[in-house]
């Protein structure tokens, strides 16, 4: 069993969603934070948990052109929509995927992530504008996964071109699914996680985390492993999902959106110097290109090595930044 592609033997089938997931070039659009489910392992942060909110990535956004920005700044070839739950606003969901076939074309995957079992009049709304489904059915139905309106709801999707998987933590009693491989086209176990929102109940359970370094839950991988046979069966870790995706992503928007100024990090970060001048810097300044230096606030951006090599006489704070590319979380503040 591999780190990065977990639970999987004989050539496993990875849905085209994961494929894209894998190259870091899938836009994550959340669409809402409201959800019917009170699912005690949910991982929602307080910022979206149980708000009706849009993100994409880490951008909150306000309309479809603000979520193609965004999926433009990383050369998305694709987008996941996801939630709380999102068939809850399902009028939002088909006016952002249609925005995001017209604007990028047909061949940019979409696939959506429910808690619900779409019935024939939400699956038709979909056609055409989401590609691939992966179900959440509750733990507590997994026993009788072949009764639920999830197994039903999973032969009509596949009966109207969707691909269609089930994409559930890894929890125990999961080989109960095992009845729904038929069914389906994939089944995707994600590494149960550890989150602020559900760590109260995750204690409850006795559940602990796996080390002091990531958020897996202890024994989740082993649950997992109950399904290891089959080739629909893939496992996604939280280590894969924290260094490898994530770190993708971050270098496809950095390769897009970087400054002239700025250096990519092997993770996708982008480095440089801020200086804060007590009085004028215009005599540091001409010795520079315009584009070798941006001021914003006050504050002069510029190479990290610049600032190192040739700002120690200037008066003022001098510091070095390590962030998200395009404006984004700040991951480390270095003085010099």
């Amino acid at each position: 069993m591999s780190q990065e592609s977990g639970v999987s033997s004989g050539g496993p089938f990875l849905s085209p969603g994961c494929v894209l997931c894998h190259q870091g070039a899938k836009m994550v659009l959340f669409v809402t934070g409201r959800c019917r489910r009170t699912c005690w392992y949910c991982p929602l942060s307080r910022e979206r948990k149980g708000r009706d909110v849009v993100f994409a990535n880490e951008r909150q956004v306000s309309s479809p052109s603000e979520a193609i920005e965004v999926a433009e700044s990383m050369s998305a070839l694709g987008t996941g929509v996801t939630g709380g739950e999102p068939l809850l606003e399902i009028e939002r969901v088909v006016d952002y995927c249609r925005a995001l076939k017209e604007h990028f074309g047909p061949d940019h995957q979409i696939h959506l992530y429910t808690g619900l079992a779409p019935d024939e009049a939400a699956l038709r709304r979909l056609q055409g504008l989401v590609d691939e489904l992966r179900l959440h059915p509750p733990h507590e139905v997994w026993p009788q996964i072949l009764e639920t309106d999830f197994a039903r709801s999973a032969v009509l999707a596949r009966r109207l071109g969707f691909l269609i998987g089930i994409e559930v933590p890894a929890l125990p009693g999961i080989e109960d699914l095992a009845a729904a491989l038929p069914l389906l086209d994939f089944l995707n176990i994600n590494e149960l996680e550890w989150g602020e929102t559900c760590a109260a109940a995750m204690r409850e359970r006795g559940l602990e985390l796996d080390d002091g370094l990531h958020n897996a839950v202890k024994g989740a991988r082993q649950w997992a492993e109950k399904l290891a046979g089959d080739p629909k069966v893939h496992f996604c870790s939280s280590v894969f999902k924290d260094s490898v995706q994530l770190r993708e992503r971050l270098k496809r928007i950095a390769a897009n959106t970087a400054r002239p100024f700025e250096e990519v990090t092997d993770d996708g970060t982008v480095v440089y110097g801020v200086l804060e001048p007590e009085g004028a810097a215009d005599g540091f300044l001409e010795g520079l290109d315009d584009d070798e230096y941006a001021v914003s606030e006050g504050r002069i951006e510029m190479a990290w090595w610049v600032l190192a090599e040739h700002g120690a006489g200037l008066p003022g704070r001098k510091y070095v930044v390590e962030r998200y590319p395009n404006g984004g979380m700040v991951v480390e503040v270095t003085p010099l």
